[in-house]
């Protein structure tokens, strides 16, 4: 089998990443996590489980996610996040692989659960996501917010990710908070300008998508809890790029 090393940012993972590091040393040679100074246990126990542990403050996403990937003595990459695990049909796929062609990229589905609770409404299955690709031809592109993996092939295994998405409904805002400050932090970097209608206009967008066009409103509860969650984030993120610009220019007039 071709030698392949694992990649995973972190930041207070205590809980997540021995599982995670668990999960794909059955298919690594070697696991590099890349901590964004965490605060709680993840280290620790990250060394502890065998992992190569590199602290960078976060960069965002994408920049992070490609910062291990020099340290790497692999060219091929596997990149998981700390709450994503391999399933059993995806280590038997990834064993099987020849891995002869650099410029193609292997592409696996997600399911998401939160709590026990696998959610397929509304887009959230089959959720494709790139995560094997070989350094060479292929990468993480360099946005800040929400990146993927660019290649020029990309291949379906049919292969699945588990993804511990949320631990209940609690932590589903919690992340929503967090992910909508990271998403209005990076659309400010690549200058995406204020806009009093921008996050009713994408909320009211995102609840159009997930219930219409994704089918969510025949979904039942769980399409109607994806599509509700996902427009609170997109309004969200764009009043807290509002808010960035509104505390930015308060700043400078003081």
């Amino acid at each position: 089998m071709t030698p392949i090393t694992g990649v995973v940012i972190t930041l207070n993972e205590e809980r997540q990443i021995a599982d995670c590091i668990r999960s794909l040393f059955r298919v690594c040679d070697e696991v590099i996590v890349v901590d964004s100074l965490s605060q709680d246990d993840t280290v620790r126990i990250a060394e502890a489980e065998g992992a190569r542990v590199i602290e960078q403050a976060y960069l965002g996403d994408g920049p992070q996610k490609a910062f291990g990937v020099p340290y790497a003595s692999h060219d091929w990459i596997l990149a998981l996040d700390a709450d994503e695990r391999l399933d059993d049909d995806a280590v038997a796929r990834i064993q099987s692989l020849s891995l002869a062609d650099p410029s193609t990229a292997y592409a696996f589905r997600r399911k998401n659960y939160v709590g026990h609770h696998w959610i397929r409404a509304a887009g959230f299955y089959p959720d494709s996501v790139a995560r094997l690709y070989n350094r060479t031809q292929a990468g993480y592109e360099p946005k800040k917010g929400h990146a993927a993996v660019k290649a020029p092939k990309v291949e379906q295994t049919g292969t699945h990710l588990h993804h511990f998405t949320y631990h209940d409904l609690k932590h589903w805002i919690e992340r929503i908070n967090q992910l909508s400050s990271r998403d209005a932090w990076a659309m400010k970097d690549r200058g995406v300008p204020a806009s009093n209608w921008a996050p009713a206009v994408h909320a009211l967008t995102a609840t159009l998508r997930k219930l219409i066009l994704k089918g969510g409103i025949f979904q039942g509860s769980d399409g109607m809890t994806v599509a509700m969650t996902t427009a609170f984030r997109a309004y969200m993120k764009y009043a807290k790029l509002n808010e960035l610009y509104e505390n930015e220019r308060v700043s400078r007039q003081a």
